[in-house]
């Protein structure tokens, strides 16, 4: 059996530095925002080519202390795009703000620039970005468009640790960029995990305060905050893999290399460009049977996942909120979307079988 994903063969090769930091963590008996979390804040930080870095409890709490940061007013609208994972719509929900859907581009499946113009409104007031799957978004048109009509942007990165656009990585483009370290992620912890990168000292500043009740310095609380914070153990863990990210990085590029040039034409593949460096968190192919072919897969022992089978519009949670905005487009790609196999733990040999095998279907 391939299967699709197995953290711990994916985390083996880290073990014995897991355990010597776990060991190490424990003994110092400083467990939150200790010198683990500043080292790890200070390494990403100049991994993403930013200024500043803050570690918190996980990706959706990312997303809602950047947006809390702006002040924004209940009803104001944020743009965001109609194929994106649950969490990002649930970030300006819980801010009480709106999301206005943009249909994706149907070759990169991240948000269509050409799209965006027409849904800005004297409500709207930043748009959320979402580097899907690993690749980051179009930002030279979206960030002219962000100047043009005054709106800010935040980066969903929680798929792009590492991704670029012409040179210039995710988490660098917006006021914000917010990561997810989720276990499955490529650079995932053993645990929940996020952070919010910025080039700003004041952004950063108030972040850093918000994740931590609000308080700049200890009992004295200057906003009002949350406890979001990275800790020690997740912290010393995602040090150690950093290191290594850019390896991983370059084994799934070298397997999706494997997938785009030997899988048939019967199946929509990636789209590569010279402009886009992709980190391939996932590598989804599409195809109008897919439902078929990913039972076909399975009976031949091959494991896949579906990111996502439902559509935000479409989900029993959004009755009300967004459910009346169509999203033709979105549909089309939940519909037909397949990921295939593509971790660190997963050999050539192991695509090859499952390209020789998908190509018979």
């Amino acid at each position: 059996m391939i299967e699709y994903e197995n953290l711990g063969r994916a985390n083996a090769p880290f073990f014995e530095d897991y355990r010597k930091s776990f060991e190490s963590v424990l003994e110092s008996g400083w467990y939150i925002l200790g010198k683990e979390v500043q080292q790890f804040e200070k390494d990403f930080a100049n991994y993403c080519s930013v200024s500043y870095c803050a570690g918190v409890a996980n990706g959706l709490d990312a997303l809602i202390l950047a947006l809390r940061y702006f002040d924004l007013k209940e009803g104001d609208e944020v743009i965001v795009p109609s194929n994106t994972y649950i969490a990002t719509i649930l970030a300006i929900v819980h801010n009480k703000l709106v999301p206005v859907l943009v249909e994706p581009d149907i070759h990169t499946y991240n948000i269509d620039p050409d799209l965006i113009e027409a849904k800005v409104t004297k409500r709207t007031k930043a748009i959320l970005v979402v580097h899907l799957y690993g690749k980051v978004c179009e930002m030279d048109k979206i960030i002219a468009i962000a100047k043009k009509h005054d709106l800010q942007i935040i980066e969903d990165c929680a798929q792009a640790h590492g991704a670029s656009y012409k040179g210039i990585k995710a988490g660098a483009f917006g006021q914000f960029g917010a990561f997810s370290f989720y276990p499955t992620k490529n650079l995932g912890a053993l645990a929940d995990g996020g952070a919010i990168t910025t080039n700003d000292e004041q952004s950063h500043r108030t972040v850093t305060a918000m994740r931590n009740y609000g308080s700049g310095k200890k009992y004295y609380n200057e906003i009002i905050g949350f406890n979001s914070r990275l800790d020690e153990l997740q912290a010393a863990f995602l040090s150690i893999k950093l290191k290594k990210l850019d390896e991983i990085t370059l084994h799934k590029r070298t397997l999706a290399k494997l997938y785009v040039e030997g899988l048939k034409e019967d199946f929509i593949k990636p789209v590569v460009d010279p402009d886009y460096f992709d980190v391939y968190h996932i590598f989804n192919i599409r195809h109008p049977k897919r439902d078929d072919l990913k039972n076909y897969l399975l009976k031949n022992e091959i494991k896949t996942e579906i990111h996502y089978p439902v559509p935000p519009n479409k989900q029993r949670a959004m009755v009300g909120i967004i459910d009346d905005q169509p999203t033709p487009i979105s549909e089309i790609i939940h519909n037909t979307t397949l990921s295939l196999p593509i971790s660190y733990f997963h050999s050539q040999n192991d695509i090859e079988k499952v390209i020789e095998t998908i190509n018979k279907f």
